[in-house]
């Protein structure tokens, strides 16, 4: 009888540990029950694509869209879009998911100025999903471009109501970004954009078949706060003028898939204190706290709950890194 019971207890033990282990990974909220002090800082956030034509893309962005170049490592550039937004562009052939996988995340932008953004890209014949115009579904007005290689690129604004009250007090806080006219700004060289389109912030718009285990995961592992409920949609905080959406596949602009043609990045000067509380969590890690990209980099790779990579990273001073270190104001403690 003693032994069977020793035996039982082992065993609960060790379904325990593995429950905290890989909770979070299967949308399991009491992967860790302790409560988490408040979540490192979090400078600002990139979203990366990849591509078969990188030339083509980066004279997408830097020509139409009109985004400065803030950093190039050859295989990759980045590009800065809002106050605390970025967007990288990679070569395929060296970045960690291929051109050809599902796209499932749209890049929206956050601007005062739609329908002025709607008539730029048009006049410069960029493949637009439909016309300007108010959602029937929650409080915001916007449309939908493509890029290049078939990356969705929503320009919103998120109307003066109640349902938006929380990010657009949050925006406040932050100036948009008017490239030529922001000061420490310029548009890139052969830039069509015109003075006037500017960036409030960002949402990163991901994709779940399963939208209250990935709530569970960005309040509790990543500590961050919802600010606007659509319903069918959910949009956290990220960074001062950046934000994650969590939307249910059965009614987005796609549908979930299980490979996904982005990363998500949080960049920020706490990388180690976020991998201690993520794997505390259990998040499964794809790849190891290290130094990549030849020292440039301090990062580490992990999965949310419906496999996306994010990815947490901070860069370490060098000349290649000086653009986004200026901007970003710090420098690696």
């Amino acid at each position: 009888m003693v032994k069977s019971i020793i035996i039982l207890f082992l065993l609960g033990f060790a379904g325990v540990a593995m429950a905290a282990q890989f909770g979070f990974q299967h949308g399991d909220a009491s992967a860790s029950r302790r409560p988490l002090p408040p979540a490192p800082s979090i400078a600002a956030n990139l979203v990366f694509f990849y591509y078969k034509d990188l030339a083509a893309a980066q004279r997408f962005y830097e020509e139409i869209v009109g985004l400065e170049r803030v950093l190039d490592y050859g295989f990759a550039t980045i590009h800065r879009v809002g106050p605390t937004s970025y967007i990288g562009l990679v070569d395929e052939k060296r970045g960690m998911h291929r051109a050809s996988e599902p796209k499932t995340v749209t890049l929206a932008f956050i601007t005062d100025e739609v329908d002025e953004w709607y008539r730029h890209l048009s006049d410069r014949g960029v493949k637009l999903r439909g016309p300007v115009r108010d959602a029937s579904r929650h409080p915001t007005r916007g449309f939908v471009a493509y890029d290049p290689e078939g990356y969705f690129l929503e320009f919103e604004t998120f109307l003066d109501h109640a349902q938006n009250t929380k990010l657009r007090e949050q925006l406040r806080g932050t100036a948009g970004l008017y490239p030529g006219k922001t000061p420490g700004t310029e548009l890139p060289p052969g830039s069509l954009r015109p003075a006037g389109l500017g960036v409030r912030g960002t949402v990163f718009w991901l994709y779940y078949r399963d939208v209250p285990a990935a709530q569970r995961f960005m309040e509790t592992a990543l500590g961050q706060n919802l600010v606007v409920d659509q319903g069918f949609a959910k949009v956290y905080t990220a960074s001062a003028a950046g934000f994650v959406g969590l939307v249910d596949e059965a009614q987005g602009l796609h549908r979930f898939s299980d490979q996904k043609a982005v990363t998500v990045t949080f960049i920020t000067p706490a990388v180690d204190a976020w991998y201690r509380r993520l794997r505390s969590q259990g998040v499964q890690m794809k790849e190891p706290l290290e130094e990549v990209e030849k020292g440039l980099v301090r990062a580490f790779v992990g999965l949310d709950p419906a496999g996306y990579y994010l990815e947490f990273h901070w860069y370490n001073p060098d000349p290649k890194n000086d653009r986004i270190l200026g901007i970003l104001g710090k420098q690696r403690p």
